[in-house]
C-alpha cells in the first residue's frame, strides 16, 4: 500500500466479529501467578478447535506472561488442528504484549480503541559491595549476567512480536524505552494483528 501499512489479510482465515462472542479463555487484571493458576484452569477446560483467549492488563510479570505463551505454543503443537486465537480488549500493556508475542500474527486480534504499550524490562536491584575484591567482582559479574540475559529475553519477545510485519528491531529498540503506544488500527495497519473488531 502506498502509506506503507500493511494490506487486510483476505485468506479466508480471519475471523467474522461472532466467532468472538463467547471467548474459552477470559482474563483481565494484572499479569500474575493468579492470572496463569486462572488461565490454566480455563485452558484445560476449552475443548474446541476454536480457542479464543481474550485479555486486558495494564501489564504485570513479563516471566508469567512467558509461561502463558509457552502454553499456547505448546498446545498449537501437540493439538495442530486447534486454532489458538488472542483477543485484546481495551489495554494490552507491556507483558500483555509478550503473551500476545506467542499468537501467529494472523491470530492476533484487537478490539477497537485498544493500546498496545511495549517498553523494556524494568530492574529495580540495589547492589551492595562488602568484602573482598574478588567476591565484589563476582556480585558485578552476576547482576551484570542477569542484566545481558533479561535483555536477550526481552529481544527474542520483541522479535516474535514484530515477526511478518512492517516493523523492524531497529524501530523497537528504539521506541521501547520511552514507552510505544501503539492503537488498535495502527497495529494492523503495521502488520502486528491481523484485524480489528
Amino acid at each position: 500500500m502506498s502509506d506503507g501499512s500493511m494490506p487486510l489479510l483476505d485468506d479466508g482465515l480471519t475471523l467474522p466479529p461472532a466467532a468472538f462472542a463467547g471467548p474459552r479463555i477470559l482474563l483481565a487484571g494484572p499479569v500474575d501467578y493468579g492470572m496463569y493458576a486462572h488461565f490454566r484452569d480455563q485452558l484445560a477446560s476449552a475443548r474446541d478447535d476454536l480457542v479464543i483467549v481474550e485479555l486486558s492488563t495494564l501489564g504485570g510479570d513479563p516471566e508469567v506472561a512467558r509461561m502463558m505463551g509457552e502454553d499456547v505454543r505448546f498446545h498449537s503443537e501437540i493439538t495442530p488442528q486447534r486454532r489458538f486465537v488472542f483477543l485484546g480488549k481495551a489495554a494490552i500493556y507491556s507483558a500483555g504484549a509478550t503473551f500476545m508475542s506467542f499468537f501467529a500474527t494472523a491470530n492476533r486480534y484487537l478490539t477497537r480503541g485498544t493500546r498496545l504499550m511495549i517498553h523494556e524490562r524494568k530492574l529495580a536491584k540495589t547492589l551492595e559491595l562488602n568484602g573482598p575484591l574478588t567476591s565484589c567482582v563476582a556480585s558485578v559479574k552476576a547482576v551484570l549476567h542477569e542484566i545481558e540475559h533479561s535483555i536477550a529475553i526481552q529481544n527474542e519477545g520483541f522479535a516474535n512480536l514484530v515477526a511478518g510485519s512492517s516493523v523492524d528491531m531497529a524501530a523497537v529498540l528504539e521506541r521501547a524505552p520511552e514507552n510505544w503506544y501503539i492503537e488498535a488500527e495502527e497495529a494492523r495497519q503495521l502488520g502486528l494483528i491481523r484485524a480489528v473488531i
